[in-house]
């Protein structure tokens, strides 16, 4: 089986292929993102309120995260070309019911369906890729798209801020639809699946109704924890403490259960190949600091500094250039240097990049230095997603494919959602923290603090104010001063936070199996 993939030429350009499938997987991540902008937009002309059109995401999270890990067994089943067709179907069709959506509850709905599309776009993307060029070239293809699952979320809000303002949120998804349109037929016509993949669906496939049941109560219970922790107080609540159990039990159960089955929907026997767990956690911690910083930079720009959604945008296109021009450059250095070297390097890249921020960051950083900034902080990122994606078809059967592109690109998916509601956690609780620390300094038993009070009042005086309105002023303007300074320090922890997984995932990236560059997956004894 593995020799009739590895002697399987397609028909078409392989090149032509891989930019057809990067193109559905960048119109796939691009839709992760593109909404979230427009959701104020989108309550107020749905009649919702803003905590109720936040399931706009919340809905389409679940549902793609729930086919992500089963991809591989449903592209096994139906056949991965008919099972990548129809999910481009779903996901373009659904996009233009999104777009015409009468009101909340049937764009929730829509949105489920948007999602579950949506999530067999990335994986069978990935696995063509792996399927149609050999392993010595997979670098350069992964490379590809490498920059449609890094540069995808970096666009999607400007190009969502753009179109809500200048035409409607409905627009958001009806731009999917003449991508999604050219993307069907184009992979109708040029992709095909490889012999060995065709034999293994004509075998038949039981389907484990049991194993979809754990998937679906454990991954929707934890996407529904991560996107509404902060906004319950975490463990405070009720509803939340129910949702961890719930996941926690199922996913115990659901590996249990999938271990000794004979035809998993999650091949969970994968994992004992510490290569691949081990690619995996580094494709988490990636997740992770990838939407972590994206969440970041423009959060402060737009709260702290008053810059426009657009402006903030253009402080990440920086950094999006210098990754579509790093891609490649790293596609070809995985053909002359192990995987796990080039991993290092990024992830050293990262750790500074993040140690950079907590020096730099601060109220009087200019436009310049903040793209300087986002620069250092995704430089690291064009040096992880292709090697990691390499190391983790190291030491794999060629057949099992499918498998590796579903919970390699389910666990990246995973690591942005924790990485987002970590961020959002951790910004909120440590500028309470930094909050009630400066709260000590900040009364009028302190000397510095009450004489900066009162030459502020005496200007405020001199500007036309009577002297009570001016003092409360004054406390007031001071409050707000100590309110921004709380939240910009809470900024520093949370790099300095990243910093740190960074430094760990650097240290673990030398214990991975080393490949032969000149062949792709075969491993250099060591």
């Amino acid at each position: 089986m593995a020799d009739a993939l590895e002697v399987w030429k397609p028909k078409y350009n392989p090149w032509l292929i891989a930019v057809v499938v990067a193109l559905a997987a960048f119109m796939e991540v691009l839709d992760t993102s593109i909404a979230n902008v427009a959701l104020p937009h989108l309550a107020g002309d749905l009649g919702a309120s803003n905590d109720e059109s936040t399931w706009v995401l919340t809905s389409y999270l679940v549902s793609n995260a729930i086919v992500l890990p089963i991809s591989g067994w449903l592209a096994t089943t139906v056949g991965r070309k008919r099972f990548f067709l129809t999910c481009i179907f779903l996901f373009t069709t659904s996009s233009l019911l999104c777009g015409i959506a009468p009101s909340l509850g049937m764009l929730i709905l829509f949105r489920v369906i948007q999602g579950a599309g949506g999530g067999g776009l990335q994986p069978m993307a990935q696995a063509i890729l792996a399927d149609t060029f050999p392993p010595e070239k997979r670098g350069l293809a992964f490379a590809l798209y490498g920059v449609t699952a890094v540069m995808a979320p970096t666009i999607g809000p400007t190009l969502g801020g753009w179109l809500t303002d200048n035409y409607s949120w409905r627009w958001i998804f009806y731009i999917n639809l003449p991508v999604g349109i050219m993307t069907l037929w184009l992979v109708f016509r040029m992709v095909e699946d490889p012999p060995a993949l065709a034999r293994r669906k004509s075998a038949g496939v039981r389907v484990d109704y049991i194993g979809i049941a754990f998937l679906t109560l454990a991954v929707g219970a934890l996407q529904v924890l991560l996107d509404k922790g902060q906004e319950e107080d975490w463990f405070g609540s009720h509803f939340i403490v129910a949702l961890a159990a719930v996941s926690a039990i199922c996913f115990v159960c659901l590996i249990v259960w999938e271990w000794r089955h004979e035809a998993p929907i999650v091949d969970v026997r994968l994992f004992r190949s510490f290569n691949f767990a081990a690619s995996n956690l580094m494709m988490f911690s990636l997740g992770v600091l990838l939407f972590s910083s994206l969440v970041m930079m423009p959060q402060f720009l737009q709260t702290l500094m008053g810059y426009t959604a657009e402006s903030a945008g253009l402080v990440l296109s920086g950094a999006s250039l210098v990754i579509l021009f790093q891609m490649p450059v790293v596609g070809q250095l995985t053909t002359k240097i192990p995987a796990k070297y080039l991993m290092a390097f990024g992830w050293l890249c990262m750790a500074l990049g993040m140690y950079y921020s907590t020096r730099r960051l601060d109220l009087l950083i200019s436009f310049r230095a903040a793209s300087q900034l986002r620069i250092a902080q995704a430089f690291g990122l064009g040096f992880l997603f292709v090697p990691i994606s390499l190391a983790a078809y190291i030491g794999t059967p060629a057949e099992k494919g499918n498998n590796v592109a579903g919970l390699v690109n389910f666990m990246r998916n995973i690591g942005s959602s924790v990485g987002t509601s970590m961020v959002t956690t951790l910004l909120a609780r440590r500028a309470q923290f930094h909050q009630s620390t400066l709260a000590y300094h900040t009364t009028n038993y302190v000397p510095a603090f009450r004489n900066q009070v009162q030459g502020l009042s005496a200007r405020l005086i001199q500007a036309g104010a009577s002297a009570p309105d001016a003092h409360a002023q004054a406390f007031g303007r001071a409050y707000r001063s100590l309110l921004v300074q709380s939240q910009t320090l809470a900024y520093v922890d949370t790099f300095m936070v990243l910093a740190v997984a960074a430094s760990i995932m650097f240290l673990l990236s030398f214990i991975i199996r080393k490949n032969d560059p000149k062949t792709g997956g075969h491993v250099i004894a060591e």
